[in-house]
């Protein structure tokens, strides 16, 4: 069996917690030995679902977001979930640009930048439940990891 390794986080769906909930991860899959580049991709995946949950799942009222984070392997997976107002039509909100808050100034990117630093993203919702985005990056593709073994 695989080395695995979890651990979970609620924090209440504050802005200045975004960055609280990207750190912790960050350090959650410093065991993966990943590269600066790996970090910087999960934590700008981790605070676009987290913005999403705040401004969009919750807009703005205080209410918990869970993370659930798991590593098997060489791969950490994410849970981001939110039980807000729900996405209506999960399809047409991961389309570029797609925003319902253009009043805001929402660029409409947030799962678009998710899809693009993750190696997998899943979106379920359902209206008046909540949202939860699943993740997935396997870290050390395309580098060679050293071991004592082979040296």
């Amino acid at each position: 069996m695989e080395h695995t390794n979890e651990m979970q986080l609620i924090f209440d769906s504050r802005s200045s917690n975004e960055s609280f909930a990207r750190v912790t991860v960050a350090a959650f899959m410093t065991s993966l030995n990943p590269t600066v580049e790996e970090v910087s991709d999960v934590k700008t995946a981790v605070s676009e679902a987290v913005t999403n949950a705040i401004i969009h799942g919750y807009e703005n009222e205080v209410h918990n977001i869970y993370i659930r984070a798991r590593t098997e392997g060489r791969t950490l997976y994410l849970e981001i979930e939110d039980e807000g107002k729900g996405i209506e039509d999960v399809k047409q909100a991961m389309e570029p640009l797609f925003t319902t808050k253009p009043e805001l100034d929402r660029s409409g990117m947030g799962f678009s930048f998710m899809e693009a630093f993750m190696d997998n993203l899943e979106v379920m919702s359902a209206a008046g439940k909540g949202t939860t985005v699943k993740m997935e990056k396997t870290i050390g593709k395309g580098r060679r990891l050293w071991t004592t073994q082979s040296l």
